[in-house]
């Protein structure tokens, strides 16, 4: 007996195939993980071939969209599935998903013009944001239909070894047991098929295990580091006077730069009132020549320190 939610928060339905294709109802408890080897979502020859859903990954604005072909409970169509075996593929309470893009080597930089993780996505090499957005798919199967977390003993082997009758492919008993998480080239009697390759569905279900759990995984790109007391000095030290050191003359930083040229700028100020009080009063003692020529050595200190000091601290790390 089905039970749960059928439907995918969010998910689009304008891609339904169940009224034409109508599956059998049935309590999943497996998930077979596919590729696409495309870079859009597919026709599926008009829902012949259809999974139950497709995850469409929106690498711009890093987040994925779910397209939903049959209920989560409903047999899908993706498998070869051989009616005259007593263990069906497709209909072995197992639920399958689609991720658009390529699990192939031969596409991991190049695939025609386009770009991989750009324009497209090599799941071997997926981002980190892509499979924490795919382990919040399979943490939603877990909590509203009890899809175990855990993933098939068997290898998730690199394209094009995971193809055909490899040491992945399950036997039809183990398959007919399977519960959790595996991939297109795990299922036997007839497939032959090797995606997702080598995915990192390790992680994935790790990160699901944390949303299930309620421990907040990190969400940017970037891991949480702890620092050392030490590491977290250097840091300090760098952020405060790595930018503003001049030719490494001790601890400068930009308080003590914008102090010194305050300084010089004073100084420069004094100079040149002095040179024009000097020239106003015509005073005959005062040795103008003299007068301009250090007010032209201080403006051309201040300038060279300046220009020097800029272009010290905007050159490249």
């Amino acid at each position: 007996m089905s039970t749960g939610a059928q439907f995918y928060p969010g998910a689009s339905t304008v891609y339904r195939y169940d009224g034409r294709y109508p599956g059998l109802m049935q309590e999943i408890n497996c998930c077979v993980t596919h590729t696409t080897e495309g870079t859009s979502l597919p026709d599926y020859d008009g829902g012949v071939s259809a999974p139950n859903v497709t995850i469409l990954p929106d690498i711009p604005n890093k987040r994925i969209k779910v397209y939903a072909h049959f209920p989560a409970d409903m047999s899908a169509r993706a498998l070869v599935d051989n009616p005259d075996t007593t263990v069906r593929t497709n209909r072995n309470n197992c639920h399958q998903v689609e991720l658009v893009g390529s699990c192939d080597p031969a596409r991991r930089t190049s695939w025609g013009k386009l770009r991989a993780g750009v324009d497209y996505i090599y799941w071997p090499d997926a981002p980190d944001w892509l499979l924490r957005a795919y382990a919040e798919y399979i943490a939603w199967l877990h909590t509203e239909h009890g899809v175990p977390l855990t993933l098939t003993s068997r290898p998730f082997l690199a394209y094009p070894g995971s193809y055909g009758n490899s040491k992945a492919r399950m036997a039809l008993d183990e398959w007919a047991d399977f519960k959790g998480h595996c991939g297109h080239m795990h299922v036997p009697d007839g497939n032959d098929h090797g995606d997702p390759g080598a995915m990192r569905m390790d992680l994935v279900v790790q990160y699901a295990r944390q949303i299930v759990s309620g421990t907040t995984p990190p969400t940017s790109e970037e891991d949480d580091v702890s620092l050392t007391p030490q590491q977290a000095e250097q840091l300090s030290y760098v952020a405060t006077y790595g930018g503003w050191a001049y030719k490494g003359n001790g601890k400068v930083d930009a308080w003590g730069l914008l102090n010194t040229l305050n300084t010089q700028v004073a100084a420069l100020q004094g100079a040149v009132a002095a040179l024009a009080k000097a020239v106003g009063d015509g005073a005959d003692d005062v040795d103008t020549d003299a007068l301009i020529a250090a007010v032209q050595q201080a403006i051309a200190d201040a300038v060279v320190h300046v220009n020097v000091t800029v272009a010290d601290n905007t050159s490249g790390a």
